[in-house]
């Protein structure tokens, strides 16, 4: 796994955000369309990818998720799904592209959580760095168990 300053990637991946934004508001216009992810923090490195968090109501959850399959999203396959998240991804475009799509309302908001504390605390952004840093050579899965760990760990106490 490798990682990016964000001044080598974010011009693209801004791009990508507000024209995957562009699309999402076309089809569900009242969603909530934000970037998150380490992408959307400065300071922090990332792999280079695209995380976006579509909030909507649970009314219009299962809507959604079909809705946007039509604009070349899927769902990710060995993941968390529940009734209030579903992720997804495209291979439209030349880098990773994820999309969160989320319940207003439920638990999975902490994604918003998580990079608003980033966004407010340099020393966070810092440590989870180096947590990345350190885990360079594990397996993907291995990685998101230890970075899970420390978001959980920050949601809690900062």
């Amino acid at each position: 796994m490798q990682f990016f300053d964000r001044s080598q990637f974010i011009f693209r991946i801004e791009n990508i955000f507000l024209e995957v934004k562009a699309q999402i508001i076309e089809i569900l216009p009242n969603a909530r369309v934000e970037h998150v992810g380490s992408s959307a923090i400065p300071g922090a490195v990332s792999k280079g990818d695209l995380d976006i968090f579509v909030g909507v109501t649970q009314d219009d959850f299962l809507k959604a998720i079909d809705l946007i399959k039509h604009i070349g999203f899927s769902e990710k396959l060995n993941t968390l799904r529940t009734d209030s998240l579903c992720m997804m991804i495209s291979s439209t475009y030349n880098e990773d592209v994820a999309l969160q799509l989320v319940a207003n309302g439920s638990e999975h908001e902490s994604f918003l959580e998580f990079r608003d504390k980033l966004r407010s605390n340099p020393d966070l952004v810092s440590r989870y760095n180096q947590l990345k840093f350190d885990c360079k050579g594990l397996a993907h899965d291995n990685y998101r168990e230890v970075k899970s760990a420390f978001i959980e760990t920050a949601l809690k106490t900062h």
